[in-house]
Formats: structure tokens, C-alpha cells, sequence
């Protein structure tokens, strides 16, 4: 039954809500074949189990942006009356002791085993990133070193600035005298 929710529809329905990663209670009604209605009538049974960090009801802004991004009916034509509820991870886990469907238990475990994986491939990125970040300090710094070294070898190769030497000795030219010949 778990592959009846395969993850990457799990993962095109996951937003970014408020800095947290959220389902809405339309999208899980649909994976777990439920109306919203009642889906949101046994969370309302329920209350005590979902506080706001767990579930909390979207404003009429960020549906509104939701709306503009997802194309959904509106409000006039058949459309919903009440804001949407979002469910963070933890919420949703809370959802399999409401919802005591096996439907429901193969979804939130397929649900869970999504969220796991996003976080191993966020962690995943944020290591490669460290690792990118680090090899290029150590490319810029040898980079410097690399520099330094060219400097010192043009230096050795233009040799250093000399003004020629003076000649040591009484200057003949100078005195008018002719050196036989």
C-alpha cells in the first residue's frame, strides 16, 4: 500500500511555509483518499494533538500566494470557505494515531520515509558546500603561494637592478694623454 503514495508526489506536494516544510490538508486528504472535510473534522476531534507547531492554519496572504502559484478554483465558484490547515512533519506523524486507516499508516510512513530523505540530501548539499567552500580558500591561498613563487623566479630572471660599475684606475681620456700605440 506505501506505493500506492510514491515519494516524488509526496515531494511535489511538500511547500515551504512560515520556514517549515508543510502538506497542506487538501494534499494529505487526497494521499490518504479522504474528503478534507474529514480529515479536518477528526483534527478538530482531536485538537490537544496538534498544537501550532505541529499544524497551523495558513493566512489569507500566503494562500493567496499559494493560489496565484497553484492554479485552484475560486472562492466564489465552489471553492473553500476556510483557510487551509498545514501539517509539519510532526503533525503529520500525529495524523497515523487519528486517522487509523492501514491507507493512513502506509501513507505517513511513506510521508516519513520522504521527509528522511529530504533531509539526507539537504545534509548531503550542505556538506558538499562546506567541502566546496573549503577546497576553494585552499585554492586561493595556494594561488598566493603559486604568485609568490612566480614573483621570486622573474625576480631571479630580470636580475636585480645594477647601475654599472665605475672603472678603477686613473681615466686617460680625461687627462689628454695618448697611449702609445
Amino acid at each position: 500500500m506505501a506505493d500506492s503514495a510514491p515519494a516524488p508526489l509526496i515531494e511535489s506536494r511538500i511547500l515551504l511555509i512560515r520556514g517549515q516544510k508543510v502538506l497542506l490538508d487538501r494534499d494529505l486528504a487526497s494521499l490518504y483518499e479522504v474528503e478534507t472535510r474529514v480529515l479536518n473534522q477528526a483534527v478538530r476531534r482531536n485538537q490537544e494533538r496538534f498544537p501550532d507547531d505541529f499544524m497551523f492554519r495558513l493566512t489569507r496572504e500566503e494562500e493567496e500566494s499559494l493560489r496565484s502559484q497553484i492554479v485552484t478554483s475560486n472562492e466564489g465558484r465552489g471553492g473553500r470557505r476556510y483557510l487551509p490547515y498545514a501539517f509539519t512533519e510532526q503533525g503529520i506523524a500525529m495524523l497515523s494515531s487519528v486517522l487509523a486507516s492501514q491507507r493512513a499508516i502506509a501513507v505517513n510512513i511513506a510521508i516519513m520515509r520522504t521527509f528522511v530523505r529530504l533531509r539526507q540530501i539537504l545534509a548531503t548539499h550542505e556538506k558538499l558546500a562546506q567541502q566546496l567552500d573549503e577546497l576553494r580558500w585552499r585554492q586561493e591561498e595556494q594561488g598566493q603561494q603559486i604568485q609568490s613563487i612566480f614573483e621570486t623566479i622573474q625576480h631571479f630572471i630580470e636580475g636585480p637592478e645594477i647601475e654599472p660599475k665605475r672603472r678603477i684606475g686613473f681615466p686617460i681620456a680625461e687627462a689628454g694623454l695618448v697611449l702609445p700605440e
